[in-house]
């Protein structure tokens, strides 16, 4: 996870300004492909990420080959090698901007959209995804649910087994974030 973190503070070289920034200290990443004649879900619980609360820009960052889940130890191992090729991708991020400005100051909920950059498969795209943040006691927590079309990010599925993985996957996240000092 050391390697994640150095990833992490360079992706974040987004100039943070502020003393103080909103770090994860706990969360998860869902995902779900319901195709015709399988329903696959996985999750993750190591995403690391910052929100400079001045600036209102945020990074996240995920590896590729933390999920766990699956129907089968196969299916996990053909999600990494063959579809995901975690090895060579061994990272999925998104970084960019609140496009609605919050103060993290105040408490309360806020039905946000983050724009940004989806890095996947080696793959960038632009995204702008719906998000609440809710602000409770100097805590922030963040919800979203989007899907990620796998020809977006040139993740291509045999024929032979296109009834069994869904051309689009679910993806639901919570991460929980806590106000750090800055390094």
């Amino acid at each position: 996870m050391t390697k994640l973190k150095l990833i992490l503070l360079v992706i974040v070289s987004l100039q943070l300004h502020a003393q103080k920034r909103f770090e994860v200290v706990g969360g998860k990443i869902d995902f779900t492909s319901n195709a015709p004649l399988e329903l696959i879900k996985a999750n993750s619980e190591f995403a690391q990420g910052i929100i400079d609360p001045n600036t209102n820009r945020f990074a996240f960052i995920v590896s590729t080959g933390s999920f766990k889940g699956f129907n089968s130890e196969l299916q996990r191992q053909h999600f990494n090698e063959k579809y995901m090729e975690s090895e060579k991708y061994y990272q999925s991020s998104f970084t960019g901007q609140l496009e609605d400005l919050v103060n993290f100051k105040v408490d309360g909920v806020h039905k946000v959209n983050v724009k940004g950059t989806l890095l996947v498969h080696g793959k960038k795209q632009p995204r702008t995804i719906p998000s609440t943040i809710t602000i409770s006691r100097g805590k922030v927590k963040i919800n979203s649910e989007f899907n990620v079309a796998l020809a977006d990010h040139d993740i291509s599925i045999p024929k032979i087994i296109s009834h069994k993985l869904a051309t689009e996957i679910f993806v639901k996240l919570e991460f929980l974030l806590e106000e750090k000092e800055k390094k």
